[in-house]
């Protein structure tokens, strides 16, 4: 792999890990919510991206990409989900703060 060493990858990886659970702890907006869930999903597919390149299995070393492929898949219906309950959330409250969302019934 040219350009980002093991340790490169690596750290790029934790470094997104550690920036999406600081917004996921820290955000009250639930779409700056969204993002950082984001942020974390990305970090979660950069690594198995990268240990598939370096440890190969029987299946030609895409098992990390199948697992990638499906967490793309997964994080665009985690969007959806959430663009819908954001909207659902400003149609009834008014607002998009998470901590208005304390009721399960709008």
């Amino acid at each position: 792999m040219n350009g980002l060493s093991e340790a490169g990858f690596v750290g790029l990886s934790a470094a997104l890990l550690a920036i999406g659970l600081f917004g996921i702890l820290t955000r009250r907006n639930f779409v700056l919510l969204l993002v950082a869930i984001e942020i974390a999903t990305n970090a979660a597919i950069l690594n198995f991206v990268y240990f598939a390149a370096f440890a190969p299995t029987a299946a030609g070393g895409l098992s990390g990409q199948a697992i990638a492929v499906v967490l793309v898949g997964f994080a665009a219906t985690e969007v959806a989900v959430g663009l819908a309950i954001v909207l659902a959330l400003n149609r009834a409250k008014g607002t998009i703060n998470v901590a208005e969302a304390t009721e399960l019934r709008l």
